[in-house]
């Protein structure tokens, strides 16, 4: 079990976006779903909290209405090994709504910031010869969606 769980802050959607965000990863599902009661700020029978986990991840929704956002201040990374992952879990997240933003960067509908790089990227950015780094953030920079191949030319100079 871990010990930290992720809290997503929701106006209404909390079990629509948990569905939709395990419909794209891959061995994920729902778990406990709980409502508001009586005297509650939202209505009764209104799904208060969903717990689902991504891949092994656990998160919990809660609909707490309106007066939360979320902010790019928060994201969470999908390391990816293959352009085809990348693809995968980009054109997922940026549909019905969905906004590409920059650096492998996207908002899916729900407003919720992901990065979506290669696993290897770490590697890349953290070599000791600032030159392959410079080269690599170079391209990082000019790209919207992350381009393996473009990364590792730039990487192996």
């Amino acid at each position: 079990m871990q010990t930290t769980t992720p809290c997503l802050w929701f106006d209404t959607h909390a079990l629509d976006a948990a569905n939709f965000y395990v419909s794209v990863f891959k061995n994920s599902k729902l778990g406990t779903i709980t409502y508001y009661g009586e005297g509650a700020p939202l209505p009764k029978g209104t799904v208060l909290t969903v717990a689902f986990e991504l891949d092994g991840q656990e998160f919990v929704g809660l609909n707490g209405g309106p007066i939360f956002k979320f902010t790019e201040a928060v994201s969470f990374m999908i390391n990816c090994d293959t352009q085809e992952e990348i693809d995968h879990y980009w054109d997922k997240l940026t549909t019905e709504g969905g906004q590409p933003v920059q650096c492998g960067w996207l908002k899916d509908k729900y407003g919720l910031s992901w990065q979506v790089v290669p696993r290897s990227i770490a590697k890349m950015m953290s070599d000791k010869d600032p030159t392959k780094v410079g080269r690599v953030m170079g391209e990082v920079m000019k790209m919207v969606k992350l381009d393996l191949k473009k990364l590792e030319a730039a990487y192996h100079g």
